[in-house]
Order: C-alpha cells, then sequence, then structure tokens
C-alpha cells in the first residue's frame, strides 16, 4: 500500500511546521478609536435635510394655498343671537327672568313654559336684512346659551329642547370664565 499523499522520498511523512506573525494573517488597518466626530458628517447631512425640506415647504405654499378663515373686519356687525343665561336659580332670555331653575328642574316635561313664551315672543321679530331672513329660514334663530360648569345636563338639556320648539335650532355654547385673583 503505496500512497504518494503526503508521502516523501521513501514515503516517509513529513510534516511541515512553521511559525507565522499575527499581523501578516489579521491585517489591521486602523487603530479603534472612542471618539465619534459628528459636526463634519452626522450634522452636515441633517442640515442638508433641513435646507431641502424648508425649500419643499416653501414651494408647496407657493402653489397650494392654506384654507385661511377670513380676516376680521371691524365694520361688520357680528350675527345677531339671543343670549340666554342659567345664572343662580334664574333662567334670563335677552336679560330677562324667564324662569326659575327650580321649577324647570321640577317639571316633568322638557319644555320650560316661561322660556318658550319669550322664545317665541323674540322670534316673532321681523329680521332686518335679507340675508338673515334667508339664514333664519334654512338654519333657524340663533341662540348662545350661557351657563357655568355647575349646570345639571337636565337642566341644560330642557334648555336646549325648549329653544328646539321655539325654531332656535343654530345653538351656541358658552361657559363664563371666571377669573382666579
Amino acid at each position: 500500500m503505496n500512497t504518494s499523499v503526503g508521502a516523501g522520498p521513501g514515503g516517509h511523512t513529513q510534516r511541515l511546521l512553521t511559525v507565522v506573525k499575527s499581523g501578516s494573517i489579521q491585517d489591521v488597518k486602523a487603530t479603534p478609536v472612542d471618539k465619534v466626530h459628528t459636526w463634519p458628517h452626522l450634522l452636515a447631512a441633517e442640515f442638508v435635510a433641513s435646507l431641502a425640506m424648508t425649500v419643499f415647504v416653501f414651494i408647496f405654499s407657493v402653489f397650494v394655498h392654506a384654507p385661511l378663515l377670513q380676516l376680521a373686519n371691524t365694520n361688520q356687525t357680528p350675527k345677531d343671537t339671543v343670549v340666554l343665561v342659567v345664572a343662580g336659580d334664574e333662567i334670563l332670555a335677552g336679560g330677562r327672568r324667564v324662569a326659575l331653575v327650580s321649577e324647570a328642574m321640577a317639571s316633568p316635561d322638557d319644555l320650560i313654559p316661561g322660556l318658550k313664551a319669550e322664545l317665541d315672543l323674540l322670534a316673532g321679530r321681523q329680521a332686518v336684512r335679507a340675508e338673515n331672513r334667508e339664514r333664519i329660514a334654512t338654519d333657524g334663530q340663533a341662540i348662545t346659551i350661557m351657563a357655568d360648569k355647575d349646570v345639571p345636563y337636565l337642566l341644560l338639556r330642557k334648555v336646549m329642547a325648549t329653544c328646539a320648539r321655539a325654531n332656535f335650532s343654530d345653538v351656541s355654547l358658552a361657559v363664563r370664565q371666571r377669573l382666579d385673583a
């Protein structure tokens, strides 16, 4: 059994051992550094990205107009509304007391009779301008209900139901703000 693999002259096996330096096998190009430079690399890229975004927003704003509200006009009077105030134990419509809160809360019905009568009287007044007549015909009369946060929901529901029965369907709610000293 003569094998030629790994056999030298005369059939003897040979072993080669050599010493290799570590630098020749593992070639290290740079030494590790604990410091990372942020300004020239990272911040420059962020600056370019923010500059590009600013240019994009500027160009976008030239072509697409934002849906802004109309500017305030001091020559135009605000929309006339009836102001309904729920204060303490009184319900005031247009500055006049029309009902008591205790009576309205005691009633099993959602209708507050004194408030309904006053709202019918106010609704019977003629709208002076043509655009107000058209708005009232389509949207109903406008009313603003002012109350504080302690008004029970049941009372607010009765007031709103009475307003709806008197054709005051354009309802705005306002809260009286208390200034803490």
